[in-house]
């Protein structure tokens, strides 16, 4: 019977390893996706969009399924999933990697503050000037909506959820973005500091060496933590390495 490998979905690097995975004869495998994104892109192999109902329901689809192995590459930041991901692993007597892009490290020059938590990084904005980008997604924006003196430039991919912060002016793009572009951004729009997750990647990292040239601080809001005794597994090529598979 062909390996049947089910990848928590939503990230380059999930669709990376789908269809390097694909690409082997014999190796059926399935990516889930939440449904938060309205027009994700093609994939390869077999798709589900929605939740599974916790680490309960998506341990009984991976028997159901036949589940060999399962890879959560959620965004870094989507702690909840991830940790469903562990549990329903462990419940089914499925093997489980976790695949993480490694994060971001200041380098000379970087004004960087972080900080553990969204609502932690409000609490440091006025230590700051009034103007501020924000590039931490459409959600969570509820912990700076009591910020009124503030003035924010929202960038996102989708548009953001409420509540927000009343003085909000919203930018809906997709990266990735050069320096160039950020820079522009910031000078365009006064930014006096910038505010973002260490989501890692190059895709929009290109922020972060604009706000160092400019002197612009950056309140960089840290990954929740892994689940107990679970280590992430970098790139793609090592998902393979563990699973036995080399290229195809």
């Amino acid at each position: 019977m062909s390996p049947h490998v089910l990848i928590l979905g939503g990230t380059t690097e999930a669709r990376e390893l789908a269809a390097a995975l694909d690409a082997h004869p014999g190796v059926r495998v399935t990516t889930s996706l939440a449904g938060r994104v309205t027009r994700p892109g093609a994939l390869a192999g077999e798709v589900r969009v929605g939740g599974f109902g916790g680490a309960e329901g998506l341990a009984d689809w991976l028997r159901a399924a036949g589940v060999d192995a399962l890879v959560d590459a959620t965004h870094p930041f989507a702690g909840t999933i991830t940790a469903n991901a562990v549990r329903a692993a462990d419940r089914a007597g499925v093997p489980a990697l976790v695949l993480r892009r490694p994060g971001w490290r200041p380098g000379p020059g970087d004004r960087w503050h972080p900080v553990p938590s969204l609502p932690a990084a409000a609490g440091l904005l006025p230590r700051f000037g009034p103007r501020v980008l924000l590039t931490t997604g459409r959600l969570g924006l509820s912990a700076f909506a009591h910020l009124a003196d503030r003035h924010f430039v929202v960038r996102s991919v989708e548009p953001p959820e409420p509540p927000m912060p009343p003085h909000t002016e919203v930018l809906l793009a997709r990266g990735p973005f050069t320096v160039a572009d950020e820079t522009a951004l910031l000078q365009e729009n006064l930014i006096d500091v910038l505010v973002t997750k260490d989501s890692g990647g190059a895709a929009t990292a290109a922020k972060l060496t604009a706000a160092r040239e400019l002197g612009l601080p950056v309140v960089v809001v840290r990954r929740p933590p892994l689940p107990a005794g679970v280590t992430a597994v970098p790139d793609v090529a090592a998902v393979l390495e563990r699973l036995a598979l080399g290229p195809a």
